[in-house]
């Protein structure tokens, strides 16, 4: 998460101000707060349970269809309920669906959606409005990063063929068989459906309001309605400061205790502690030397955040990566564990495989990559070996000195990383030159979707609980397959495991990703460097927020704010 996942398929961007025309309002204001500090109570003291939140990066996008990062699917989340939703366990629950069946070939869904599930302008939340999200979702003309979400990963009738441009949207495997029935066809069993149903991608759009709304859908308050927990109150596209407040007309509206949610952007790691410790800011990041000053706090807490960060080299367009031995030199001068030791001190994990560790179980009830050594021959910290084939790539490339851009988020722990890989990299590999472009996220995952970089410092979260949303990603012709890698083999084994006859069978599934694992670090694809874990400091008067490693790292519903 993130960006995307044919099989498998979150820079700032120029703050500006929308004028929202012809679209009906939704019943937030329309003022935007970009002064990065916390809205105060208002005079009915109506915000002084509001919780105050800080954010790495701007959202990206308020669009469910279009969204690509964490940041947004967050926000997104705080006033969009899907058919189901998380419990704190991980497990998918139901939300908008009050019930569902399953047929017996495990190839048709059917939804019953909540009678009191409303938009917070009144309309129902209906059938159709799962309809128009989805066919949002696959329609070309969207131009969806996450449309694969619906085909490769779903399995959603004939979701490939229209976002291939051979269908038309219309024939999408998904039926409004009345106002308060959903019917969704698949063309194999996916054993995870369900979980799916809680990632923005397949959140509902209220048609009507959205033709209403024009270009200008998601970008203010007046432009979005809710059906969730809260309701958008100030918000413009790249603000460094943005509101929400509950929403009494929620379904569920007598869980939530929180009278609103007060963002802020803060990319300072040191003024975000700053903020924190004034009492500005409820929950915030720390990183680095900043964990040595508050790990012994009782309100400091370290939690898995699922992500993966990894350096992709872009093998398609840089002909000395294309170099596999040059690769493979470059990942074995990776000190992956004093990156975490030294640098973000955080919880981080060293890691060394393709798809990180606990988040995702087998058949038999183990953590995919529980082993960090099965690939030890390929993907480890070790310098003679990363000059030996150093050594062979210099002498088949015919130079001797190396030089590469890598672009890197301008968020204060990926510029603290990137420094020190610039440095092992240099120290070990002598006449390797790196350079550190630093960008804002935004601009930095599309340069790497348009292969205009070198090498990247890059990130991906899983969005469902299963290795195939990491290992889609490396298919040939995949948006998130930076390096515009390609190998036939592999490309065979992912459909396989998705459409063939490995998609029934689990434990022959689970073996033969493990298979295309290797394959992906045998020929370094990806530099694995770490498996993110979150370091934060939350203030003692606030419990209940719920932290997942999967599609939605933080969920507020059920959170409390003491007085």
């Amino acid at each position: 998460m993130k960006n995307a996942k044919s099989v498998l398929a979150f820079a700032m961007a120029a703050a500006m101000a929308v004028t929202a025309t012809g679209c009906g309002a939704s019943g937030g204001s329309s003022t935007a707060a970009a002064t990065g500090e916390a809205a105060s109570a208002d005079s009915t003291g109506a915000s002084s349970s509001a919780l105050n939140v800080m954010l790495e990066t701007p959202v990206q996008s308020l669009d469910p269809q279009v969204a690509t990062d964490g940041t947004s699917f967050e926000v997104i989340a705080d006033f969009t309920d899907g058919l189901m939703q998380m419990d704190a366990a991980g497990a998918a629950v139901p939300a908008c669906a009050e019930s569902y069946e399953v047929s017996e070939d495990g190839k048709t869904y059917t939804f019953h959606i909540r009678e009191d599930a409303n938009w917070s302008n009144g309309d129902p939340v209906t059938a159709n409005d799962f309809v128009f999200g989805w066919q949002r979702a696959v329609d070309p003309a969207t131009a969806s990063e996450y449309s694969y979400m619906l085909s490769d990963i779903g399995q959603v009738v004939n979701a490939a063929d229209i976002i291939a441009g051979t269908k038309d949207v219309s024939e999408l495997g998904v039926t409004a068989v009345d106002d308060k029935t959903l019917q969704v066809q698949l063309n194999v069993p996916v054993s995870y459906f369900l979980s799916l149903m809680y990632f923005p991608t397949f959140y509902p759009v209220n048609q009507e309001f959205y033709e209403s709304c024009a270009d200008t859908f998601a970008t203010s308050p007046e432009t979005v309605l809710s059906n969730g927990a809260f309701t958008l109150t100030s918000y413009e596209p790249a603000a460094t400061a943005f509101t929400l407040e509950k929403n009494d007309s929620y379904y569920d509206a007598d869980k939530v205790q929180l009278s609103g949610l007060n963002y802020q952007v803060i990319q300072d790691s040191q003024q975000a502690l700053m903020s924190y410790q004034t009492g500005a800011l409820d929950i915030t990041l720390v990183n680095g030397e900043q964990v040595d000053q508050v790990k012994d706090d009782p309100a400091f807490d370290s939690r898995g955040a699922g992500y993966l960060w990894y350096i992709s080299p872009n093998m398609g367009s840089v002909p000395e990566l294309a170099n596999e031995n040059l690769r493979l030199a470059m990942t074995f001068a990776l000190d992956r564990e004093s990156i975490c030791s030294d640098v973000l001190k955080d919880g981080s994990a060293a890691t060394f495989t393709a798809v990180p560790p606990q988040f995702a179980t087998g058949p038999d009830g183990s953590d995919f990559s529980a082993d960090q050594t099965k690939y030890s021959d390929v993907c480890a910290y070790d310098p003679d070996k990363a000059l030996s084939y150093y050594e062979t790539a210099k002498q088949e490339l015919g130079v001797d000195t190396f030089e590469f851009d890598m672009v890197v988020d301008s968020d204060d722990a990926p510029q603290k990383v990137a420094q020190v890989v610039k440095e092992q990299l240099e120290t070990t590999l002598p006449g390797m030159t790196i350079n550190l472009v630093i960008e804002p996220k935004k601009q930095r995952v599309e340069d790497m979707q348009n292969g205009n970089f070198e090498l990247g410092l890059t990130r991906w979260g899983p969005d469902y609980a299963d290795p195939m949303t990491y290992l889609s990603m490396w298919t040939t012709g995949n948006s998130n397959n930076y390096g515009l890698w390609s190998n036939a083999d592999y490309d065979a084994i992912i459909e396989s495991c998705t459409t063939g006859d490995l998609c029934t069978d689990p434990e022959g599934r689970w073996s033969a990703m493990y298979d295309a694992e290797k394959i992906v670090l045998d020929e370094a694809v990806i530099f694995p460097l770490y498996t993110q874990c979150n370091a934060e400091m939350i203030s003692p008067n606030v419990t209940g927020i719920e932290f997942h490693p999967v599609a939605l790292n933080r969920v507020y519903k059920n959170a409390v704010k003491a007085g």
